[in-house]
Formats: C-alpha cells, structure tokens, sequence
C-alpha cells in the first residue's frame, strides 16, 4: 500500500467514529450531515500536517478533495449520486494516497456490492425489526451509499494500519 501506516494510524482513531456515524445516519435517515462532512475534513486538516512526511504531500491530498467535489458536483447534477455522498467522498479524498486508487476503487466496488446485498436481506429478514424507523428501509430507488462509502474508508484506513508502507 501507499499510504504509510504511520499516517494510517493518525487518522484511523478519529476517522473511524465519523465513518461510524455517516453509516447510521445514511441507514437511519437516508442523509450525511453536513456535521460528519466538517468533522471529516478537520481531522485531516489538524492531524495532516503530523501524519504526512511533508507540505508537498499536505497540499496534493488537499488538492485531492477539490478534484474530487468537482466530479462529485457533477454526479449530483446528473442525478447518479445524492449531494451528501458527494460531499463525504470529498472530505474522504484527502486520506487516501494516490498510488492506491486501484486498491480504493477495488476495495470500494466489493464494499458496496456487500453493503447493497446485506441492506436488501436486512429489509426483507426480521433484522428489520431492530430499527423499524431507518427510512433507508422503504426506500425503493434509493440506496443509502454512506454505508458503503464510510465502510470504504475506515476500512482503507484500518488496511493501512496494518500493511501501509
């Protein structure tokens, strides 16, 4: 992996309860607040500075969520993703080392084909009795993607912890 394990495990112990909390509130209430997006985002503008080798790196990886709000903007106008997700995916962007968006986008197609295959037994098995209030359960069309894009990178992050350079 590219990321370093250094820096994995700066960002894993705070990242984590944020991705937490973007799954039960995509799960719940079919949105990611613009709280868990902040909160995000922070965590890697005050602990970068630390995690990273040097203000080159800092700097791309911030360059890293424009690129990725931009393209996000545009799937929300096209109607292929809802403006939380895009906005999530964003913050998120700045975690992530470059040379592993093979292994992001790998890691992230198997998480959502798990988190769509789970969330639709969960809805239709008595699961469903657990939290009968999740609006993500009588959705029809829409998936509440937060599952799957918060798994992705608490998951990338715990990766790097354990096999980042």
């Amino acid at each position: 992996m590219a990321i370093t394990a250094y820096s994995a495990w700066w960002f894993l112990p705070l990242a984590l309860p944020i991705c937490l909390y973007v799954c039960f509130t995509d799960l719940s209430r079919m949105t990611i607040t613009n709280r868990a997006v902040v909160a995000l985002f922070a965590v890697f503008v005050l602990l970068g500075p630390f995690a990273l080798p040097n203000w080159d790196v800092y700097f791309w990886r911030l360059a890293q969520l424009g690129i990725v709000l931009v393209l996000g903007v545009v799937l929300n106008a096209a109607g292929v993703m809802g403006a939380g997700d895009a906005k999530f995916a964003a913050a998120a962007a700045p975690f992530i080392a470059l040379g592993d968006l093979r292994l992001l986008m790998a890691l992230f197609a198997a998480i959502l084909l798990a988190a769509f295959v789970t969330h639709r037994i969960a809805k239709h098995s008595r699961l469903r009795a657990l939290a009968p209030h999740w609006q993500s359960w009588s959705e029809t069309k829409k998936f509440p993607m937060g599952l799957a894009l918060g798994t992705t990178l608490a998951t990338y992050l715990g990766l790097g912890c354990v096999f980042g350079a």
